[in-house]
């Protein structure tokens, strides 16, 4: 096992990551949600913000990973800052650098590694963003120039926070968050052929009689539960009063439907667990994505809005018909 090099700037790169007092600092969904929209994207089990100090790695963001932090002497990431390009290994037992490393001869088992590196704007490499899987595999120029973007978005965050891309009340993308990330997706699925769909949901009129304090509930638990319980989900966001949007990569339209109707079983779970005057209910609709005909976010939004108030209006037809029968 080859330990990581030393870079020629350590004592600026060193000086530059404490000067973000950033770490041991707690987790943010603004940098969660790119490593967990990286995981879903690129279909690896984990995806990491490593930043790399004296003697450790410490991860800001650690999506499939239950620590947070490992001896910087055996990081991968410790090698990346040095190369200074991205890092890209297909099976670590094959690479004499890693092949008796203890994360490839134990948890989590790492096979396949790919890191980009983090820059301050003097150019120091901080760390990186990584992806890291249990089996062997590559990266082609279109997965590698997606994850060069996304890789800046973390730059971006870490030099100067965005305070316009999360919603205040339930701390998950708003519009605007959702729209950068997912335009970057949705190329990637152009380009490689990925099916996706985009889900968009509206929350039932909160009765006049409830609180403030209780609609604010109903909100956050349901971000809450979208971006954890909803199965294929890589991206999630409020975009309105009542409305949400989740986008589903690797998904068609009917896997997206079967993946909402377990979601509904998840949320009248919540319901019967909460002691709320009123239960949540919603509506939504389903766009798949087509390359030739969304040219941009706001046309798939567009679309997956129609579906929802079409469904909703066909529901409420039904209803009255079953009503005067």
């Amino acid at each position: 096992m080859e330990v990581p090099e030393v870079p020629d700037y350590e004592e600026a790169r060193l000086a530059s990551l404490q000067a973000l007092n950033i770490l041991d600092t707690p987790f943010e969904e603004r940098f969660d949600r790119i490593t967990r929209f990286a995981s879903c994207l690129f279909d690896v089990p984990i995806a990491l913000v490593s930043l790399i100090d004296q003697d450790r790695q410490w991860f800001k963001s650690a999506m499939g990973l239950d620590v947070r932090e490992t001896s910087r002497a055996i990081s991968f990431c410790g090698h990346t800052i040095v190369g200074r390009n991205i890092m890209s290994i297909a099976d670590a037992r094959h690479d004499e650098r890693f092949a008796d490393n203890p994360l490839v001869l134990g948890e989590p088992y790492i096979r396949f590694y790919a890191g980009c590196p983090l820059y301050t704007e003097d150019g120091d490499a901080l760390g990186t963003l990584c992806l890291i899987d249990r089996r062997p595999r590559t990266l082609n120029n279109d997965d590698v120039s997606v994850f060069q973007d996304l890789a800046l978005m973390v730059e971006r965050e870490m030099r100067r926070p965005e305070r316009n891309i999360l919603d205040d009340v339930t701390n998950i993308s708003n519009r605007s968050g959702f729209a950068i990330l997912a335009e970057k997706g949705l190329d990637l699925c152009a380009r490689r052929a990925i099916s996706a769909s985009l889900v968009f949901i509206d929350l039932d009129k909160f009765h006049d009689s409830i609180e403030l304090e209780e609609s604010e509930q109903k909100l956050q638990k349901f971000g809450e539960y979208l971006n954890t319980h909803l199965e294929q989900s890589s991206l999630v966001a409020r975009v309105g009063d009542k409305q949400f949007v989740a986008l589903l990569v690797d998904a068609s339209a009917a896997e997206s439907e079967l993946a909402m109707i377990k979601f509904k079983t998840t949320i009248e779970g919540l319901n019967q667990s909460e002691s709320w005057q009123h239960p949540l209910h919603f509506h939504h609709g389903i766009a798949e994505f087509n390359a030739s005909k969304h040219s941009t976010v706001e046309k798939l939004l567009t679309d997956a809005d129609l579906a929802m108030y079409d469904n909703k209006k066909q529901k409420r037809y039904a209803s009255m018909q079953k009503k005067f029968s």
